[in-house]
């Protein structure tokens, strides 16, 4: 019975130095910040935007990866800071690399928005430190080569296909900020 209970007890203060050594004054007192500018940088984008695209063109293009941030939900702190990052860096890297012209967005904003979106991901990125980095994951990977193929190149890098990108982005920084605010209510 004193094997259980202190079994019980040093699992528990285990998984309870786990969780707040992963709190760090970035991921307290900059996350919310950073991740409320990124939206609103998005929602600058849509008022800009002269397209009015349908939702369901993306559903059926290249469906949202529900299950990759179900997985993630139930991980580690630091996978799940992980998998944030990951997110944060691939939005960077499609905003960066492909062709976003046809869209009726100011540049500045664009510029601003990779900008923040990798502050983010350089912030989150401290707060893992020596907890380990993992490689990144493949299908989330592959999620952000479909949009970029599926629907970008398909579509011709047109202004409706960004927006397509826009809204599908905001829905992956909503789900981002849930799942770090996560890990800061539970410190």
């Amino acid at each position: 019975m004193f094997n259980r209970v202190l079994y019980v007890c040093l699992l528990s203060l285990s998984l309870y130095s786990a969780a707040s050594s992963l709190s760090c004054g970035w991921m307290d007192h900059k996350f919310k910040q950073h991740s409320q500018e990124s939206l609103e940088l998005l929602d600058t984008m849509a008022n800009n935007s002269t397209n009015t695209t349908e939702d369901d063109e993306v559903e059926n293009t290249v469906a949202f990866p529900d299950e990759l941030y179900n997985q993630a939900s139930t991980a580690s702190a630091a996978d799940k800071l992980a998998f944030t990052v990951q997110i944060l860096n691939e939005t960077a890297a499609l905003f960066e690399e492909e062709d976003h012209s046809s869209a009726s967005w100011e540049e500045n904003t664009v510029e601003n928005f990779v900008n923040v979106v990798t502050q983010q991901a350089d912030g989150l990125r401290s707060c893992i430190g020596s907890h380990g980095h993992k490689k990144k994951n493949k299908k989330l990977h592959l999620y952000f080569k479909r949009l970029s193929s599926h629907i970008l190149k398909k579509m011709g890098d047109s202004a409706d296909a960004w927006e397509l990108i826009r809204k599908e982005i905001r829905a992956h920084l909503m789900r981002a900020d849930q799942m770090v605010s996560s890990l800061l209510t539970t410190n």
